[in-house]
């Protein structure tokens, strides 16, 4: 048996969008437009999404409309985290550089290595899940790579005089701001089936799936990531901190926060 949600069923579920908004007005926290106005958005969004997917996932439609949406997903990503984080220089071009390789190598893996069959029904969800958790943890490797540069510019500069390269004495704090990106995915995956049953297994299960083989696939995307999220992040700080320092290893001077 599935668990089929009817239309009224969805407008039951609105409820619980109520339920936050209450609880938001009675703590005066000024917050019922702004959950309200993302829950509409969510739901515009995601039916949208649900009338494109039932076309490109029609029997006998071509991969290459699915392969043209993961690619308009990457610049899209990228100015999501650009406007995330205005404080990081040069951001929009390093997050879809870092989406780009991102994309290559994991999604590369898992259908080079045959894990799952390059279909409209894999590949996009695939691209989806991958490009959405590695956007959070770009910004979050990004502006720790910026507070970093900031509060430890002194110890840099000293660095620099005594004869070090850009690169190593920038090492230390870009290894810091690297770490607190990647920790809370890893603990994360640690806690998985414990803790939590993540969105994608009990989504698989809520739709009839047998349960060993949503968790084979859970493991799967838990993996991807991790992957993803540890790849996009080291190619952001790379490219970050490369626009730190000037050809002739001096620090930049970045504009104050307004």
């Amino acid at each position: 048996m599935t668990a089929d949600v009817s239309f009224i069923g969805l407008v039951l579920a609105s409820s619980l969008v109520l339920v936050a908004i209450a609880l938001s007005m009675w703590q005066h926290l000024g917050l019922g437009r702004e959950i309200l106005w993302a829950s509409i958005r969510a739901l515009v969004q995601l039916l949208a999404v649900g009338v494109l997917l039932t076309i490109l996932l029609q029997p006998g439609q071509s991969l290459w409309w699915s392969v043209a949406w993961v690619v308009a997903m990457l610049p899209f990503a990228a100015n999501v985290v650009a406007r995330r984080a205005p404080e990081v220089p040069r951001l929009r071009w390093i997050a879809l550089a870092a989406f780009s390789i991102t994309s290559f190598v994991i999604l590369g893996l898992l259908f080079g290595l045959g894990v799952f069959p390059l279909e409209p029904r894999t590949l996009v969800p695939l691209a989806g899940m991958m490009i959405g958790n590695s956007m959070t943890a770009t910004v979050l490797v990004s502006t720790r790579i910026i507070a970093e540069f900031k509060e430890k510019r002194p110890l840099v500069e000293v660095r620099l005089a005594l004869g070090f390269s850009a690169k190593d004495a920038f090492q230390p704090y870009l290894r810091s701001a690297l770490k607190t990106a990647l920790v809370p995915q890893i603990e994360t995956t640690k806690a998985v089936g414990i803790v939590f049953l993540p969105g994608a297994m009990t989504g698989l299960i809520l739709a009839g799936v047998e349960p060993m083989d949503a968790v084979l696939v859970q493991i799967v995307v838990m993996y991807l990531v991790l992957g993803s999220v540890a790849v996009s992040t080291s190619v952001v700080a790379l490219g970050l901190s490369r626009t730190l320092f000037t050809p002739d290893q001096r620090a930049v001077h970045l504009p104050e926060e307004r």
